[in-house]
């Protein structure tokens, strides 16, 4: 059990505030004073994964989230071609909108680390100025990433049928392989990560957002060379026991990555933030401290 109190959901949307990208309703939480530190989360969730971290972080930090585009609260067009790419430009309209100019920390969780590793990319070509990057679990690797099965059956040809036919029964039997078997979501848990899936319909558009995984293996090694350039200090945070991307995925990392810092949770499966929020904050702090 967590120390920390988190943030009831009702409580989370409204303290939501809107912004307007490309024509679409983005919704977005920012608190606290500080250097800026941008929140990614994950598929097929949203920002409110992370809401025991949200107040600690915002003592430190002016914490800044967005439901990426199709996610949470914020639009979830129909018919539209969802790339990581384009929810890099969300985030880095969202700064704009914000009046944020200056470096920027970041903290991403599964398909948000992806939008972190093109931010990344983007530092090191002069188009976004990152002060630091922290991932917690995701397929930072095409190679090592091991998608469940709901994630394969959205890719194939059925998928828009396999999104329709998603409910909170399947989600409760996706998540109950990815957590940690000591740190499973409540039936409350459940009941506000599937409220968030199917705001607006969203199960509709999961097959088109799971192209996340083809886009992850083009943009493959651009992404795995900006890791490996240097000058912005990099660690992973990440839950052990995740079947998609635990621990095999951090001694790829420790191959591939020079000085690689990497941190493994012992037990914590998928959602490290929601499992163990009190070690990804000691080790999060940890990290933003030790070279001050």
């Amino acid at each position: 059990m967590t120390g920390l109190a988190g943030i009831p959901l009702g409580d989370w949307r409204a303290q939501a505030q809107d912004m307007d990208f490309r024509g679409q309703r983005i919704r977005y939480w920012t608190a606290g004073e500080g250097e800026p530190l941008l929140l990614i989360h994950g598929f097929p969730t949203a920002s409110w994964d992370w809401h025991y971290l949200w107040e600690p972080l915002a003592r430190r930090f002016r914490v800044i989230a967005c439901d990426l585009l199709g996610f949470g609260y914020s639009a979830k067009p129909r018919g539209h071609d969802y790339r990581l790419l384009e929810q890099a430009d969300l985030k880095q309209a969202l700064l704009a909108h914000l009046g944020v100019d200056g470096p920027v920390h970041v903290l991403a969780h599964d398909y948000g680390d992806s939008v972190a590793q093109e931010l990344l990319a983007r530092h090191h070509e002069g188009r976004f100025n990152l002060a630091s990057c922290v991932f917690l679990n995701g397929g930072l690797f095409p190679e090592t990433h091991r998608p469940v099965l709901v994630q394969k059956l959205l890719l194939s040809p059925v998928g828009s049928l396999v999104g329709r036919l998603f409910s909170r029964r399947k989600l409760a039997a996706s998540f109950a392989q990815v957590f940690g078997p000591n740190t499973q979501p409540s039936e409350r848990e459940l009941d506000d990560f599937w409220r968030l899936i199917a705001e607006s319909d969203g199960p509709s558009v999961m097959h088109r957002l799971i192209h996340y995984i083809p886009e992850r293996r083009q943009q493959r090694d651009r992404w795995v060379a900006a890791m490996q350039k240097g000058g912005v200090p990099l660690r992973v945070i990440d839950g052990a026991v995740d079947p998609i991307s635990g621990a095999h995925m951090v001694a790829r990392y420790r191959e591939l990555i020079p000085n690689a810092d990497t941190v493994l949770l012992e037990g914590i499966g998928h959602y490290p933030q929601t499992e163990a929020p009190d070690q990804v904050l000691e080790h999060y702090l940890a990290f933003h401290d030790r070279d001050r």
